[in-house]
């Protein structure tokens, strides 16, 4: 049969985090599109909270998640925990095992594509004879800075202050490293027992190749710098920017557009700091008294983290009319589109970025310390689409005055005006669909070889 003729049928089995499940879902529907038969495994409360609208070939697989002490009931995913509860949800995640097994014993899987928790997965599959591949869903560099797969295995876990200096086997100009408050309170997060070193150093050795959510236009020397570290094929999926737009009848979105109509292009500033990033109550005055000081009109999505609780009393009253607080979920991808939205103030997600510069718009960059956030922060001041916001290296805090500054930097100010120049013009990578669709086809050339 000709590769082109030829289906597979691939499992899919992303991390609990919804910054993990939404690319793989971006996967699994382009290859169920492509008349692949796609089993996407996640828990049974993540599934319920995906989109309907999916192709008929792909089929969401429910396993329970077992229950461990220490994670609270009803917790399936980190959206719905404080980061110091996330490694009870690794240890639950590890407890799949046997039912992953069961599953792939009896289910006639070609392939199946993982995330960096399953480190016992590769052994798994490679018993019952099934390819594996596995899906890191962060930029090329950020893998690139941890280094090799023996390192990260057999190494000793690195301290917080370790990952705060460039690596030695970076051999690219780059500046790009961790602040030590973001390495605090990443280690929060982490296994004890199995730290996220050796998980994501054994997801890497055990998988036939290696994906990465980047595309060589972007990052050309960190892809390569990946082939030499793994001595594995490693295969760019591309950005995957996001493809399903929510519905014009929203009635808070309709709203919403209805005052970004009335501003001047590129006039407002969006402020998404997305769902799972943690600011105390101390940063929040300063957070908020940096939004208020930049004298700039603004969209701030305020989620759980922080609630609308947290925000300075009689701050909504002062910038009425400059400033539209939008409480929960919000489309994000719309309100980007949006003509007067001119800079993101950003935690430095990848695929808040990827969305903000799929529509040319500069960054703020305000890092949430989580995962590999503060790596994201130097890069996009690097290639110069943002400013970071100056913050202590020790504890993370920063001032209203120097928020404000750099919020006007970015938006403003003449010295910004290179940056804005260099984000309007990454659309031509960041929203090029057409181009990112291309390396989703290498991906399933690569799995038909």
């Amino acid at each position: 049969m000709d590769n082109k003729e030829k289906k597979l049928h691939v499992a899919i089995f992303p991390w609990l985090a919804f910054g993990h499940i939404l690319p793989y879902l971006e996967v699994a529907t382009f290859l169920a599109e492509k008349g692949h038969r796609v089993s996407f495994i996640s828990t049974p409360k993540n599934l319920r909270k995906l989109p309907t609208d999916l192709p008929p070939s792909l089929t969401l697989v429910e396993l329970p998640l077992p229950r461990v002490d220490g994670l609270p009931d009803l917790a399936e995913s980190t959206a719905e925990l404080p980061i110091k509860k996330v490694p009870y949800l690794k240890k639950a995640y590890d407890m799949l095992e046997p039912a992953i097994t069961e599953f792939l014993q009896r289910s006639g899987v070609d392939w199946i594509i993982h995330d960096f928790a399953a480190h016992w997965l590769p052994r798994v599959v490679s018993q019952i004879g099934i390819n594996s591949a596995f899906f890191n869903i962060t930029s090329a560099t950020s893998p690139a800075f941890l280094g090799p797969p023996s390192l990260l295995i057999e190494g000793p876990v690195p301290r917080p202050e370790d990952l705060t200096v460039v690596p030695k086997w970076i051999d690219y100009p780059s500046k790009v490293r961790f602040k030590l408050y973001e390495m605090l309170q990443n280690h929060e997060g982490m296994d004890p027992g199995v730290s996220d070193f050796q998980r994501i150093g054994e997801s890497i050795r055990g998988s036939k190749f290696v994906a990465v959510r980047s595309c060589p236009e972007f990052e050309v020397d960190p892809l390569r710098l990946l082939e030499k570290l793994y001595g594995k094929p490693v295969v760019p999926v591309g950005l995957l920017p996001p493809r399903r737009k929510r519905s014009s009848e929203d009635e808070r979105w309709v709203e919403l557009k209805r005052w970004l109509d009335d501003k001047k292009e590129k006039s407002v500033f969006y402020v998404g700091l997305g769902t799972e990033v943690n600011i105390s109550p101390e940063m929040i005055v300063e957070l908020a008294g940096g939004i208020e000081k930049s004298g700039l009109p603004f969209v701030w999505v305020v989620g759980q983290r922080p609630g609308p609780e947290n925000i300075p009393p009689g701050f909504e009253s002062r910038v009425a009319g400059r400033g539209y607080m939008w409480m929960g979920w919000a489309p994000q991808a719309e309100i980007l589109a949006h003509p007067a939205i001119g800079g993101i103030l950003s935690h430095c997600g990848w695929s808040s970025a990827i969305e903000s510069l799929g529509q040319g718009r500069p960054l703020i960059l305000f890092s949430g310390a989580n995962s590999d956030q503060g790596l994201m922060g130097r890069l996009f001041e690097e290639r110069g689409v943002g400013f970071e916001v100056p913050r202590d290296e020790a504890d993370g805090s920063f001032t209203s005055d120097s928020l404000a500054q750099t919020i006007r930097r970015v938006m403003v100010e003449p010295e910004g005006e290179q940056v804005r120049a260099n984000a309007w013009a990454m659309r031509e990578i960041f929203g090029n669909y057409e181009l990112q669709n291309k390396y989703l086809e290498k991906l399933a050339q690569v799995m038909l070889a």
